[in-house]
C-alpha cells in the first residue's frame, strides 16, 4: 500500500533470537517491516562500525509484510547499510531495536548493540525505540514485552510529528507475568557503574586466557525517579537518550584551572 509505515528493525543477538522473533510482532502491528540484523549475537557492541573486513547481507526470509535480511556486520552496520544503501529512497517511519534478552537500564545503554542501534537509528531523524527485556535466557516469555511494545510504539509514531529530534527511547520491560506490571514509568539513568572479575585460566596448550564476569553498583538503589528502580518495582523503565555526551558542569570549571 502506497501509504502504509515502514518499520526499520535490527537488534544484537541476530536474527535467529527468540527476542528478534517477539520485535516482528510489535512491528508488524503498524506496518510493512524491513529487518536487517547481524547474522550472529553481536550484544556489547555498542556504536562500533566495521571498517577493515567486507560485509554480506542475505534475504533469509520474505512475506507480504516482513522481509528479513541477515548482516554479517554489526548492530550499527545494519543501520548503515539500511539508510545510506538498501533504503535509501524509501521512507522509513519507525526504528525497533530489539527485543533485546537483558536489560539495558543504567550504564548498559553504553555498551549495549540494541541501543547503539537505536541511537544510530535516531541519527537519521527517524523515531527510534530499543526494547528491552530484563531476563538474558535463550527462551524468555516476551509476551509482556510485546505488548508494552506495542503501546509504546503506538504512542511514538501517534506523537512523532510533535517530538523533537533526534528522538531515541530506551525501553526495558521487567521480567514478571504482563499481569503483574504496574505500567509504564518515564524516568532517568541510574547512576552507577559495572566492576568487573576477569577469570584466568590455561587451554590445552597452556595458553592462559581470561573469562569476564561482573557486577552491576547501583550508586542510588533508593531513587524512585530511576530505570532501575522502575523495573524493581514492576514498571516498565522509559528513558529518552540523548547523545551530548558533554559534562557542562566540568565545562563551566575549565576556564578556572586551565592555563
Amino acid at each position: 500500500m502506497q501509504n502504509e509505515r515502514l518499520i526499520f528493525l535490527t537488534n544484537d543477538d541476530g536474527y535467529m533470537s527468540k527476542g528478534f522473533r517477539a520485535a516482528i510482532e510489535v512491528a508488524r502491528s503498524f506496518g510493512h517491516v524491513i529487518a536487517i540484523a547481524p547474522d550472529r549475537v553481536q550484544s556489547g557492541m555498542s556504536q562500533a562500525i566495521t571498517i577493515s573486513t567486507p560485509l554480506f547481507l542475505r534475504q533469509v526470509e520474505s512475506t507480504d509484510d516482513v522481509e528479513i535480511y541477515s548482516f554479517s556486520g554489526t548492530p550499527v552496520d545494519c543501520v548503515k547499510v539500511a539508510f545510506d544503501h538498501f533504503l535509501q529512497e524509501r521512507k522509513i517511519d519507525l526504528v525497533l531495536s530489539g527485543i533485546n534478552h537483558g536489560s539495558n537500564a543504567a550504564v548498559n545503554v553504553m555498551y549495549s548493540g540494541t541501543m547503539g542501534a537505536a541511537i544510530e537509528g535516531s541519527f537519521y531523524g527517524i523515531p527510534a525505540v530499543g526494547l528491552s527485556l530484563d531476563d538474558h535466557s535463550a527462551e524468555a516469555d516476551f509476551e509482556a514485552a510485546v505488548e508494552y511494545g506495542r503501546r509504546i510504539v503506538a504512542a511514538v509514531l501517534d506523537a512523532a510529528a510533535t517530538l523533537p529530534r533526534p528522538l531515541c527511547l530506551n525501553v526495558n520491560v521487567p521480567a514478571i507475568p504482563l499481569g503483574e506490571i504496574q505500567g509504564i514509568k518515564p524516568c532517568r539513568q541510574t547512576k552507577g557503574f559495572w566492576r568487573e572479575d576477569f577469570y584466568r585460566r590455561q587451554d590445552p596448550h597452556g595458553r592462559d586466557y581470561f573469562w569476564l564476569t561482573g557486577k552491576f553498583n547501583n550508586a542510588e538503589p533508593d531513587a524512585e525517579d530511576s530505570d532501575e528502580w522502575a523495573l524493581a518495582h514492576g514498571y516498565v523503565a522509559v528513558v529518552p537518550v540523548q547523545v551530548d555526551m558533554t559534562d557542562y558542569r566540568m565545562l563551566s570549571a575549565l576556564p578556572d584551572i586551565l592555563p
